[in-house]
């Protein structure tokens, strides 16, 4: 059974094809797909095979396709052009007669008012046009996207938001690849839609008390307004577009739409998913002097 993995230059998709590894599927059975095949060298060493493919090259994904059963379709990180390059990573798929296609979308896909969400829900929707067997990975935040800066963090001794009490289902980037690795490599999941979140949901005044404990650092949350939060975040050197749909997110934080308790993630991992402390203490583990 050949397994495609797309985005395996980014980190989730690289994770994925280590978990695939980790899972015994044969390396030769494994095809990593990317822009830049130099950075995926390691893997072509112990046997995984190597496609370069762009999705807005159709042409590319044509032959990354070839000969594959499944494929997992990690969604890009352009707003305004991605839908079209799903459409043509979908129609690619399509044409290779996979069995199943597995796509990283976003937790509560179909009911969010996230910004982001709607590029997810098109894609859905292009899924079930085509008729190819899918199955969706709704995915929450990563808690990288809070641990990554925890350095930042700990200099200034605050936490800036504008999701108010809303609580979030993040976990480890790691516990999705996994995820995504046990869909891939296992029967039954066509035509489900997987709601992939932390077992804990928490608040950013919550992931503030667990810095400032595991810290021994005193970490407060703020909350802003939305509008400030973007005039925060721009002043930080955050672009404003992007800066627009951070805070946008925290909104619909703020609204629940990026919990879940379905338990969907920790059904696939066949485990917990990772605790929080867990996570700030390996960020922490980074950042602390040697």
């Amino acid at each position: 059974m050949t397994l495609v993995v797309t985005g395996a230059t980014g980190h989730l998709g690289r994770l994925v094809v280590e978990n695939l590894l980790d899972r015994g599927v044969p390396a030769a059975g494994i095809i990593a797909v990317g822009r830049d095949l130099d950075r995926l060298k390691d893997l072509a060493d112990r046997g995984v095979q190597l496609r370069a493919a762009d999705y807005a090259d159709s042409a590319s994904l044509r032959a990354a396709f070839t000969g594959a059963r499944r494929v997992l379709l990690v969604s890009g990180s352009e707003p305004g052009v991605r839908v079209q390059q799903h459409h043509n990573a979908i129609e690619a798929a399509r044409g290779a007669g996979v069995e199943l296609l597995a796509y990283t979308s976003i937790v509560n896909a179909d009911t969010s008012t996230i910004g982001m969400a709607e590029d997810h829900r098109a894609t859905e929707a292009l899924l079930r046009a085509s008729g190819v067997p899918s199955v969706l990975l709704r995915n929450s935040w990563y808690v990288e996207n809070y641990t990554d800066h925890i350095g930042i963090t700990l200099e200034r001794g605050v936490l800036f938001g504008s999701a108010g009490e809303g609580r979030v289902s993040a976990t480890p980037r790691a516990d999705y690849a996994a995820a995504a690795a046990a869909v891939l490599a296992t029967d039954g999941h066509a035509g489900k839609a997987y709601e992939l979140g932390g077992d804990d949901a928490f608040t950013l005044a919550q992931l503030a008390a667990e810095i400032s404990v595991l810290s021994g650092t005193p970490i407060r949350y703020t909350d802003l307004p939305e509008a400030d939060y973007i005039q925060a975040l721009a002043g930080n050197g955050v672009p404003q577009a992007f800066a627009e749909i951070l805070a946008d997110a925290d909104q619909g934080l703020r609204r629940g739409e990026l919990a879940t308790t379905s338990g969907d993630l920790a059904r696939l991992l066949g485990r917990p998913t990772r605790p929080l402390k867990e996570a700030v203490n390996a960020a922490l583990d980074v950042v602390r002097p040697a």
